[in-house]
């Protein structure tokens, strides 16, 4: 149901099917997506659960995880009365979106870049960086893929593991 109310609510043309699809996505998985241009491609983990995504642009094959805010971070000059950092981010081709991160502003995230868990990006990142923190950047291994690979772990393999480290728990 997911799957399809998203792709109601980002690719119909019809504004009462979009108006529908968004209600029903924040009611039943806790999330409002709205872009102005978004791939077909793009994934979201766990159903986009407490997500909000408003975003100028989200390139191809971006992997977005629970609990993320894209979105603005405009604010009001007084002096001037006018309003400043007017803008959404644009999310780059490949980009992986890690649990509770918060990208804010008229902003680019580079292509293939990894946005860590908890991360708080109000500035541009490059391509091919590991974002984690406060808008602080490392360039990303190529050797690794982070969070998310097309050759995922078995579950059964993940409960494995955590039966091991529940045991070395109870013997200490």
């Amino acid at each position: 149901m997911f799957d399809k109310l998203l792709k109601i609510n980002c690719f119909s043309k019809s504004k009462i099917l979009r108006n529908i699809a968004s209600n029903l996505l924040e009611k039943f998985y806790c999330c409002e997506i709205k872009c102005i241009e978004i791939d077909k491609s793009i994934m979201f983990a766990h159903r986009a659960r407490g997500c909000t995504i408003i975003a100028s642009k989200i390139c191809e094959n971006v992997v977005i995880f629970q609990n993320v805010t894209i979105g603005t971070n405009l604010k009001y000059n007084k002096t001037n009365e006018e309003w400043e950092n007017i803008g959404n981010p644009i999310i780059g081709k490949n980009v992986i979106i890690a649990d509770g991160a918060k990208i804010l502003g008229p902003i680019i995230i580079g292509e293939n870049s990894v946005v860590a868990a908890g991360a708080i990006i109000t500035k541009d990142i490059p391509a091919n960086s590991i974002a984690y923190g406060v808008n602080k950047f490392k360039p990303k291994d190529a050797e690794y893929d982070f969070l998310y690979s097309s050759n995922m772990l078995n579950f059964e393999k993940i409960i494995e593991v955590n039966k091991e480290l529940i045991k070395k728990y109870n013997k200490i």
